[in-house]
């Protein structure tokens, strides 16, 4: 579904990307790992119009160049930025709903039910002011409230950051629940075991290029590919 190809993305003066080259199918989880300041969240910007770029980003065969975020949200990518986005004066409940896409598509339909049943959490809180959420439950709400827009790909930075360990394996159980639905995912994630668990494929970049493509166990025998990760 999204095919990106020589992508160059810029910051400012700053040139962060590379050359990048990457694809994403339906009901896939690409992984992608590197160092801070490796130009992960960067590319996750450029694919929702957010950075300066140059290059090809095709979203179902249609050019994104020059689409707002708005717009390349309503085509069908959701986004989850690291800086967990949420509306703190409104109710739990009244975030989802704001997220929500009333349009029929031929893809997966996600409801507040399907919310409450994977974090069982948000239902319990459902009519709490969300900035008094923990930040675990925060993340839980922002993954939430993209998902209410019914993307067909979610491109999620960082869920775990912060994070307890029983939190991070309700994140994974909720990214492998979107495969099942369909629904295509780019991971950027900074924990590898959960990360190289759950992932189809795994992309390494570095310094604003991919230096490593394949699967995990190819990884994990890359002694190269790992020199650009803390581990």
């Amino acid at each position: 579904m999204l095919q990106v190809s020589q992508l160059h993305a810029f910051h400012g003066q700053s040139h962060v990307l590379h050359g990048v080259d990457l694809e994403v199918g339906a009901g896939e989880i690409v992984a992608l790992l590197g160092r801070n300041g490796s130009g992960r969240s960067t590319l996750a910007k450029a694919i929702m119009g957010q950075v300066r770029w140059q290059g090809n980003i095709r979203w179902k065969g249609r050019s994104l160049s020059g689409l707002g975020t708005f717009e390349i949200a309503r085509a069908g990518i959701g986004y989850v930025p690291e800086s967990r986005d949420i509306f703190p004066v409104l109710t739990v409940q009244q975030n989802l709903l704001l997220g929500e896409k009333n349009e029929r598509t031929a893809s997966p339909r996600w409801t507040l039910e399907d919310m409450y049943a994977m974090f069982a959490q948000l239902h319990e809180r459902r009519h709490v002011a969300a900035g008094v959420l923990s930040g675990g439950e925060q993340q839980m709400l922002t993954l939430c409230r993209a998902l209410m827009g019914n993307p067909q790909l979610i491109v999620i930075d960082e869920p775990t950051e912060g994070l307890a360990p029983r939190l991070v394996q309700q994140v994974a159980r909720f990214i492998v629940k979107l495969k099942e639905r369909g629904t295509g995912v780019l991971l950027i994630e900074q924990k590898l075991g959960m990360a190289l668990h759950i992932a189809d494929r795994v992309l390494v970049m570095g310094q604003g290029e991919i230096v490593f493509a394949g699967s995990a166990p190819q990884l994990r025998n890359d002694h190269g590919a790992r020199q650009w990760l803390e581990i």
